[in-house]
């Protein structure tokens, strides 16, 4: 079963940490990255850019309309994820748990089961 693990951030969560907390966060991503490697349940993981460097686009009168910056005003923002193939839910959840960023009062940690990929409905 594949899980997409995401990550949201809080800026102000962050912005209050100190350099050896966040160093510790980058550490241990680390460290989960190559433990999702070894168990062979890591297919890809993304950090993304801040959503001040992202462009919106849609689409109106069958032109393309593109505005800069995030879709939504939030404090929030999707920071990055994992995307896992692993056992079951329980098993994506235990793995979610063990990401840095879940022991940070103000960050979140998303757990949702892959329904369609690559063109195949999953099971």
């Amino acid at each position: 079963m594949q899980f997409l693990i995401s990550m949201h951030i809080n800026p102000a969560v962050l912005d209050a940490l100190t350099d050896e907390e966040r160093a510790a966060i980058g550490d241990g991503h680390g460290r989960f990255i190559e433990e999702l490697r070894e168990s062979g349940e890591l297919i890809t993981t993304q950090a993304l850019a801040d959503p001040s460097q992202a462009a919106v686009v849609s689409v109106r009168n069958g032109q393309p309309v593109v505005t800069d910056g995030p879709f939504l005003e939030a404090k929030e923002y999707l920071g990055g994820f994992y995307l896992i193939d692993c056992e079951d839910r329980d098993r994506a959840i235990e793995l979610a748990a063990r990401i840095p960023d879940a022991a940070i009062e103000g960050l979140g940690i998303e757990v949702r089961q892959v329904m369609f990929a690559a063109g195949q409905l999953e099971a």
